[in-house]
């Protein structure tokens, strides 16, 4: 309270002393220890002193700057320390105006871009990157380090009121977890924006402060689990050509607390890891960091010889066309530091010594596989057999990835074909041999991938033993791929955008189209506020049979398709303004998404879709002496593509391979493994695209269930740099993203809308006695709204209509008489305690008197 209003001095003083001594007895009414004395809450806002700010803030705060700047002249004025301080730019003197700046942008009073641009341009020239827009935070960017993030303001926001400090992503972390043990309800932090805009280190702090706000006795807990994302994002983040940094899967971390608001373990799912980018990367991006991090700490650690890797010229999967790769591994520190602090997030979490050996082997094991290179051959009888001319590389991957190096070769460069129940071997041309290989790396990353995630989540379980997870509570964070749109644009950046489409139509439901509903069918009398929405877009992408997806899947399974034939499919059937297809480009088609247009280049698209692993390429990694490897490919894969958390049964057909291949060829089927329930039906049969429409699904399905809280992240300007604000950029992400409209729902609706019967239940406490039980009545709720002194609020036929910020005010209201309540409790408690001591005494003393005069008179006897 000290610090705000040293802020926001209250105005109207006829004399600067005049507001010292009006000051100083409010603050020392503040201070009152004594509990009986100690004036509430409600009484404080109630002080003459407080009363006098209202509406005249401006003509006060320039006279406490002149009277501050007259004392510092004077040199009466000692530093004293204030935390809050710290969180912005120090104040300057002449600088007026930047008092006026406001925390929330529901606040102006003129609703424009140019208003609303004005503020954030200003309020990030001074460092604040946060701002709110009634209970949704807009974060930009610094592209710098802040010293923002440390425990200090970790308990700066905790549990207090938002007023209270500054806008922070704290106080974002803070709401969900105080709505999660307020009204025992799961929540859900949906991290949205462009791709470089800081969604993932957003995620990295709300995290931070979950594990704060829940602490729990069992310090390891925490400590793995904000080991999580460094280790998660090592393997599934990388370079692109708009961020150093950029998240190439989607990430959904489940942080779950018991009742009482304590973290007892975390669980993550992943979706849509780009596994194409292990074999090929576009000009100017790299490969997944873990690859340079485990090249850049084995040379340094001089094993690149025992992982067969070159020391001169790097593998075919991480180099790149200015050949500089091997010179950044070799002097750049960040690298081999990033692999040290690897391997403490795999000792952290709980990964043996072995597992983590099997994974360095499986990596090193597909960078070694990119260098297998293929030659035609010229026989007899066939004409497009190719062979390994330099088995170098083939003999590294095989000894790495513990298989025969001559089965290898042959599931590589041929594959067996089922005839009329006869199995024919047929050979592979140089390309087809290419693409086997580069789909056995694929797939290898990518089962692997999925084994750590599914790993981490079994050593994150919360421990049945202490606690049952089924009655806890859970916050998710979701932090997925931003949108894109490249100089080129595959089928990644399809991929990704539709997800992003998906978020943008998720976050439009819940701020514009329910609210509005609710308010038709409640009768509630409010202005509409009109929003662009993408649903037409989003059916275009998802529908079926016509949908864009569905198209592509079914273009996929006609041997003889093309890229060109998809794209005239598309063209015949998705006759929409949303879709065009540009003259003199056969292979691209261009959307107009809800970020703008994108053109795609659908070369490959069909490949890429079909993401076909060969049989015989499964069958030889099964045979693998490596146990994990032979763990990655003996399980099923779940819909969403990924690996099944339980473990598969392998047949004794595929394990005994070896003695088989000597003998000739066997027809194994690749699904020849214990069914998993969340396994799809026909796995053969699946796609990409299919893994992607049920990973939305699944996705959805998680963040439906707990409350929303939104954080849009926005890049304030294309070039890294730090402190500039290109206004054209961000004025067009908060276009697309409904930054404006959000603003004016925000300050004239009312985005929390509770029945009547759960808002009585929930607050019943501010106007009843504890032993009471009211209806769930419109009376009541009327009752408790007046008794708590609220405004602009509205009932309608059933449920109880309230602004942002009153759940915030009534939550501290109940706080306070619950603080009460417990205050008498323990008043109570040491009553009753102090007189059942006195009674014990008085009997010990009793006892003791009867035990003496026995003595006594014995004695005497």
């Amino acid at each position: 309270k000290t610090l705000y209003f040293f802020r926001n001095p209250p105005p109207t003083l006829l004399h600067p002393e005049k507001w010292c001594r009006g000051f100083n007895h409010f603050i020392s009414q503040c201070l009152i220890k004594d509990f009986e004395k100690r004036p509430s809450v409600t009484h404080l806002l109630e002080h003459p002193f407080i009363k006098q700010v209202h509406g005249k803030d401006m003509s006060l705060q320039k006279q406490l700057a002149e009277l501050i700047q007259e004392q510092q002249q004077l040199g009466s004025i000692a530093k004293t320390r204030h935390e809050r301080i710290h969180t912005r730019r120090p104040y300057h003197v002449d600088g007026a105006d930047k008092y006026s700046l406001d925390d929330d942008l529901v606040n102006l009073e003129v609703l424009d871009e140019d208003t609303i641009i004005h503020q954030l341009q200003k309020r990030y020239a001074d460092l604040q990157i946060y701002t709110y827009v009634g209970d949704i935070l807009i974060a930009l960017n610094p592209f710098q380090n802040l010293s923002i993030y440390s425990p200090q303001f970790s308990k700066l926001y905790h549990g207090v009121k938002r007023s209270s400090n500054p806008p922070h992503i704290f106080a974002s972390a803070d709401a969900a977890y105080q709505s999660m043990v307020t009204f025992s309800k799961d929540q859900c932090i949906i991290i949205s924006g462009e791709s470089g805009a800081g969604k993932t280190e957003s995620a990295h702090l709300i995290v931070q402060h979950l594990t704060f706000l829940g602490k729990a006795n069992n310090r390891a807990l925490r400590e793995k689990i904000l080991q999580v994302n460094p280790l998660v994002e090592a393997f599934g983040n990388a370079c692109t050509a708009i961020n150093d940094n950029s998240s190439r899967f989607g990430k959904y971390l489940e942080m779950m607390f018991t009742p009482t608001g304590a973290v007892m373990g975390a669980k993550i799912s992943e979706y849509l890891l780009e596994k194409s980018r292990v074999i090929k990367q576009a000009v100017g991006e790299k490969n997944f960091h873990i690859f340079y991090y485990i090249y850049a700490g084995l040379y340094h650690q001089k094993k690149l010889s025992e992982y067969r890797l070159p020391d001169k010229k790097p593998p075919r999967y991480i180099d790149n066309e200015t050949g500089g790769v091997m010179h950044d591994i070799v002097t750049k520190d960040s690298y081999g530091r990033q692999f040290e602090a690897i391997q403490h997030c795999f000792r952290i979490i709980g990964f043996t010594d072995e597992e983590v050996y099997s994974v360095y082997r499986i990596l090193t094991g597909i960078l070694n596989t990119g260098n297998i290179e293929f030659a035609a051959i010229s026989s007899q009888h066939q004409t497009d057999k190719s062979e390994v001319p330099n088995p170098e590389a083939l003999d590294n991957a095989a000894a790495l990835l513990s298989i025969g190096s001559e089965e290898l070769q042959e599931a590589l460069t041929s594959h067996c074909v089922v005839t009329r129940g006869e199995t024919i071997i047929r050979t592979n041309t140089v390309d087809k041999a290419a693409d086997v290989r580069d789909a056995m790396s694929k797939a290898l990353y990518g089962r692997l991938f999925s084994w750590i995630v599914n790993r981490i989540n079994t050593l994150l379980q919360p421990d049945k033993n202490i606690c049952n997870a089924e009655n806890g509570m859970n916050v998710g964070i979701l932090d997925i791929f931003g949108f894109e749109n490249f100089a080129r644009n595959s089928f990644e950046q399809l991929c990704i955008n539709i997800a992003n489409e998906q978020i943008q139509f998720y976050f439009n439901q819940h701020i514009f189209a329910l609210e509005q509903m609710e308010y038709q069918s409640e009768g509630i009398d409010a202005t509409t506020v009109e929003y662009e929405d993408n649903r037409p877009l989003l059916d275009m992408f998802l529908q079926k049979p016509m949908g864009l997806l569905s198209l592509l899947d079914e273009e996929s399974r006609f041997p003889q398709a093309t890229d060109l034939t998809l794209v005239d499919k598309f063209e015949d059937n998705l006759r929409c303004k949303y879709f065009w297809r540009p003259k003199g480009v056969e292979l691209s088609f261009g959307i107009q998404h809800y970020a703008g247009k994108v053109l795609y280049d659908a070369c490959a698209f069909l490949e890429k879709n079909r993401d076909t692993l060969p049989a015989d390429v499964v069958v030889v990694l099964r045979t693998s002496e490596n146990k994990l490897l032979q763990q990655l490919f003996s399980s099923p894969l779940t819909k969403t593509g990924n690996l099944a958390q339980a473990r598969a049964r392998v047949t004794a057909a595929s394990r005994s391979l070896p003695s088989q291949l000597s003998a000739g060829r066997i027809k194994v089927d690749t699904m020849e493994v214990m069914r998993h329930p969340d396994e799809t039906t026909n796995m053969k049969r699946q796609t990409m695209a299919s893994y992607f429409r049920y990973s939305l699904m699944d996705l959805l399905s998680k963040m439906v269930v707990g409350q929303p809280h939104f954080i849009r992240c926005i890049k304030p300007n294309d070039d890294r740099e730090a402190l500039t604000f290109s206004h054209e950029r961000v004025l067009l992400q908060l276009r697309y993203t409904g930054i404006l409209e959000t603003v004016k729902i925000r300050q004239k609706g009312y985005s929390h809308r509770i029945l009547f019967e759960e808002f009585v239940k929930r607050y019943y406490y501010l106007a009843f006695k504890a032993h009471e039980t009211p209806l769930g009545s419109r009376e009541n709720c009327l009752a408790i709204l007046e008794k708590s002194k609220l405004d602009n609020w509205i009932l309608g036929k059933t449920k109880v209509f309230l602004k942002y910020y009153h759940i915030e005010q009534l939550n501290l209201f109940l706080r306070e008489v619950i603080g009460r309540v417990v205050v008498m409790q323990a008043y109570i408690k040491g009553w009753l305690g102090a007189r059942r001591y006195k009674k014990v005494k008085e009997k010990r003393e009793n006892s003791a008197v009867t035990v003496q005069s026995a003595w006594r008179g014995y004695e005497a006897r």
